[in-house]
């Protein structure tokens, strides 16, 4: 799913375009119990409570595509008779109305998740009206393409209440605040099916993440069964390890500077592409050739790829580069630099000892005092003296 897409969903979350038909839930303790669970129609909340689940809703679908938000597919074996997409298929289909799933889908969470703590295992179920669109994008509300039957599910913590003095109006007193236990933010949920090309797509699943290091693999694995990418950090770490393991003792500044300029030329020729950029193994190649890597280098490459990424993996590029900032760090330093201006980076031999040189250009801040220095004098300027 695009990003478009997702806010699309996100913009039911609210009471001017609300659809969702009922919402259940199921609060656990520290213990595994099951300590509460209700189901009701969604419409019949009170106001006060129905935004503040829409806040929930909302975490639900919100973050970096790719880090926070994956799209999964489900292998063709989910999609059989017992199955983690037929499950959740029947659940869809029930529209939360059929008590035994319910148990069923609690207690295979509640089975698989390690957590420390209590928490409210959430789930909606809508029926979108999908409004048409005209060719340059306008929502046509009276011209319906399809609709569009979902199921919404997350894991939310259920914390006390940080402790504190609270204002008594009615004894015009300070007293101690009551510690009430408190719903957080979602940790992790799914949105199935997905909305893809704004339209159902029963052979995928929208998962999300609180922490894009953890995907919570184990639960991940019991409720959905798709394979999960790396991590963002993991997918960094890996496009690093391609990189110094294929140019090895060839890996210099210049090449590296080579390396994240093309990669910003990539991401400035897609800025306008609503799917997020992402390098497969012939793509990273490329750019390591273009960026001056040798043939006998490459001649590895393959191997070096598959054996920290797998052989058809694709990395988000916001995961795996910061094309807003240039970096050279070093144990006692740290040089950022807009990536526009690497050129300003040079290294040279003095004294017998390799430099990192930077020009300097306008005016210079140290601590945030203005300071001035020599320009050297030039070759010209020596020779007339």
């Amino acid at each position: 799913m695009i990003k478009q897409e997702i806010n699309e969903i996100k913009k039911l979350m609210s009471p001017k375009k609300c659809s969702i038909t009922r919402i259940c839930g199921c609060y656990v303790d520290g213990e595994k119990n099951k300590k509460a669970m209700f189901k009701q129609p969604f419409l019949a909340l009170p106001e006060e409570e129905m935004f503040k689940y829409f806040e929930i809703l909302k975490k639900n679908l919100s973050g970096t595509i790719g880090k926070n938000l994956i799209t999964l597919d489900f292998p063709l074996a989910c999609e059989e008779p017992g199955g983690t997409q037929e499950f959740l298929y029947r659940l869809k289909e029930s529209a939360l109305k059929d008590d035994t799933l319910l148990e069923e889908y609690y207690d295979k969470i509640i089975n698989a998740y390690e957590y420390v703590g209590n928490y409210l295992i959430l789930l909606i179920h809508d029926v979108y009206d999908v409004p048409g669109k005209t060719k340059d994008g306008i929502e046509m509300e009276d011209a319906s393409d399809e609709v569009y039957e979902y199921i919404l599910s997350c894991i939310c913590p259920v914390e006390l209440s940080k402790p504190g003095l609270s204002y008594n109006a009615e004894d015009n007193s300070f007293q101690n605040r009551i510690r009430d236990w408190v719903v957080g933010m979602p940790q992790m949920g799914f949105l199935f099916p997905a909305f893809t090309d704004r339209s159902t797509d029963l052979h995928s699943v929208l998962y999300y993440t609180k922490d894009g290091e953890d995907l919570h693999s184990t639960l991940m694995d019991v409720i959905l069964a798709c394979p999960l990418p790396l991590s963002a950090g993991s997918q960094k770490e890996t496009f690093h390890a391609i990189i110094e393991e294929t140019l090895e003792e060839t890996c210099d500044i210049e090449t590296v500077i080579n390396i994240h300029e093309k990669i910003n030329e990539m991401v400035e020729a897609h800025k306008d592409d609503p799917v997020p950029l992402t390098l497969d193994k012939e793509e990273i190649k490329t750019i390591l050739a273009d960026s001056g890597a040798a043939n006998e280098k490459l001649e590895k490459f393959d191997q070096h790829f598959e054996e920290a990424a797998g052989t058809t993996a694709e990395l988000f590029v916001n995961n795996v580069v910061n094309t807003r900032t240039f970096e050279v760090k070093t144990p006692d330093v740290v040089i950022k630099v807009k990536p526009e201006r690497t050129d300003l980076l040079q290294t040279r031999n003095i004294d017998g000892r390799e430099c990192l040189v930077i020009a300097l250009d306008g005016s210079v801040e140290v601590n945030g005092v203005s300071v001035r220095y020599n320009h050297a004098e030039t070759e010209d300027e020596a020779g007339d003296e």
